[in-house]
Parts: C-alpha cells; sequence; structure tokens
C-alpha cells in the first residue's frame, strides 16, 4: 500500500485536526515507513509460534484472607476523643 497526500487528508478528517503542508508530508513519510516495517514483519516465518497475549505467563497472585487481628470494638473506641452507644462520636456537619 503506498500512503498519499489524498490518503493523509482523509486520515486529517476522519481525526478532525488540521495539518500544515510540512506536517502533512512528515505524517506521509511516517506512516510509509510504518507500512514498509509492517511489511518486513510478515517476511517473518512464524511457522509453529503460538500466539500469545502476554510476553510473560499472567496468572492470579492472590492471597487467601486470613483474619489475623480482629479489631475489637472497645478497644478501637478507646483512640476516640468521644464515643456514644458503641460508635464515634463527630461534630454535627450538617444543620
Amino acid at each position: 500500500m503506498q500512503i498519499d497526500e489524498k490518503l493523509v487528508q482523509y486520515l486529517e478528517r476522519l481525526g478532525r485536526i488540521a495539518l500544515s503542508a510540512d506536517e502533512r508530508a512528515a505524517c506521509e513519510q511516517d506512516l510509509q515507513k510504518i507500512l514498509d516495517y509492517i511489511d518486513t514483519l510478515e517476511e517473518l516465518d512464524t511457522d509453529g509460534v503460538e500466539p500469545a497475549s502476554h510476553s510473560f505467563p499472567v496468572a492470579n497472585v492472590l492471597r487467601e484472607d486470613e483474619v489475623t487481628n480482629a479489631p475489637r470494638q472497645n478497644d478501637m473506641l478507646k483512640n476516640a476523643p468521644d464515643s456514644r452507644d458503641g460508635c464515634f462520636a463527630v461534630p454535627k456537619t450538617v444543620e
């Protein structure tokens, strides 16, 4: 596939961007380099190569949930400046 000015102008419209003449020429060259590189990659022999979505194996690294130090209500309320009926007492914020 050959990248030309008409295609770059079409991509400008799709992307809703405006390029100057210099930017359009640079974009045309860059897109052509990308397509040339893809053509180079297509020459590789990939027979017998399994498709991969990651370069390394992905596994869940979750641990089991274990209760080690269950909080005790009375112990937690000892640190509160004020408590009532087993709850933290805070200043009123809404009238």
